[in-house]
């Protein structure tokens, strides 16, 4: 496929996970009284989500590697449709609970297979530059999901929401069917136990890979966790309605999308290497600026908002780079190795959310969870440098040893 047209359907791909969350997180409190239930068991129905997602990657991967990226798609957004269609009918918590990790389970090919079709076809600053293009329409959709969500919501309630989930899972499915073209030539041996767990070990196996996904996964999974706690921060504590929460949520999805745009624009002059860097430098800086202001003024919509918009402007850095860098050992198992990328970007945000929820309160539980996230992605990059130093050294010694060896 060209490039425009990978570009497209990957950014497609992975906003399926991203908008099932966005559209739905508006509604959280209000299922609280539809259910009679309490803040933990609504929470648990985005953790379920999560779990689903997470560890369905760790499926998908393999199965796209086994029977073609196409078919493996299109099979799990059937599976994701049915989740939908469950959701929607709901009449219970239970229920709910049982729908939405179906749902989590079927979206889970979306950002496996997309990182995969680039990889299968482009490498270097051209599979990097894909990756920052899907990050420029990534971000449009999640940045109006939650609006969409909110206003949804307060015109037809919140089975209509799960009804917008289905609507997108069928384009999406009309889409793949017609446009996306298969990448890969398939080999069902891969489906095998043995050869997945020998696919897992070669991946988790190198150094490289390990910080690469850690340095994405915390900086990206940390959008994830704050989608389970921002909720209860903006609408029960602070005292935004569901439509104003998802409104305000445009600040954290337009800075991604500002720095998908600026990235693009440095990527004229300078590699995506150079750029993950000042990413961090940002993230960093999100995440000290918002224990301050939590601790100096409290919570407010300026006081989390403009922190959380700080950091997801230096995530759009990090990740064309640190997504494509992590792929590039592995071209005959690029699905997975997407997939465990996937996993632990959607294990850390899992992570970070639990914590959260462990915690209790919100507010401390988003200046306690959000920076934990930012350091580790910090030292896991300053781990990647060192592994990438040192694995340079190893291979440039025989080489100078060769070239100073006497001639017979």
């Amino acid at each position: 496929m060209s490039e425009r047209r990978t570009s497209l359907i990957s950014a497609l791909l992975v906003a399926i996970g991203p908008v099932s969350m966005a559209l739905y997180t508006p509604a959280m409190p209000e299922l609280v009284q539809a259910f009679d239930s309490s803040n933990a068991a609504i929470k648990t129905t985005l953790t379920v989500y999560f779990a689903g997602f997470a560890v369905a990657q760790l499926a998908a991967g393999p199965l796209a590697d086994a029977f073609g990226r196409r078919k493996t798609t299109l099979g799990f957004l059937l599976v994701y449709l049915i989740g939908g269609v469950l959701a929607a009918l709901s009449q219970s918590v239970e229920m709910l609970l049982v729908a939405r990790l179906i749902q989590g389970i079927g979206a889970a090919v979306g950002v496996t297979v997309a990182r995969a079709i680039v990889r299968d076809q482009f490498a270097g600053e051209q599979a990097a530059r894909i990756m920052n293009m899907v990050g420029i329409i990534l971000a449009i959709a999640p940045a109006l999901s939650p609006a969409i969500g909110g206003v949804t919501l307060s015109i037809a309630g919140w089975h209509a929401i799960f009804v917008l989930m289905v609507g997108f899972g069928v384009v999406s499915g009309i889409i793949v069917w017609f446009a996306m073209r298969e990448t890969v030539i398939p080999s069902t041996a891969l489906a095998r136990p043995g050869m997945v767990l020998r696919a897992y070990r070669t991946v988790l196996g190198s150094s490289e890979f390990l910080f690469a996904s850690l340095t994405c996964g915390f900086a990206v999974g940390a959008l994830y966790a704050q989608a389970t706690i921002l909720p209860f921060v903006l609408i029960d504590r602070v005292g935004l309605t569901p439509t104003q929460f998802g409104l305000s949520m445009l600040m954290q999805s337009g800075s991604f999308f500002l720095g998908s745009l600026t990235v693009r624009s440095l990527m004229r002059a300078r590699k995506a290497e150079a750029l993950v860097l000042p990413g961090l430098a940002f993230i960093g800086g999100g995440a000290l600026l918002l224990i301050a202001l939590l601790l100096m003024a409290g919570p407010s919509f300026y006081t989390v908002m403009v922190p959380v918009g700080l950091a997801a402007f230096g995530i759009a850095f990090v990740m064309p780079h640190m997504q494509v860098a992590g792929l590039v050992p592995f071209p005959q198992i690029a699905g997975s190795a997407s997939a465990m990328m996937g996993f632990i970007q959607m294990g850390s945000g899992l992570l970070g959310g639990s914590v959260a929820a462990l915690i209790g309160d919100p507010v401390v539980g988003i200046g306690v969870v959000v920076p934990a996230m930012a350091a580790v992605a910090v030292a896991s990059y300053a781990a990647y440098r060192f592994t990438r130093r040192r694995h340079a050294s190893l291979v440039a010694q025989p080489q100078a040893l060769d070239q100073t060896a006497p001639a017979e």
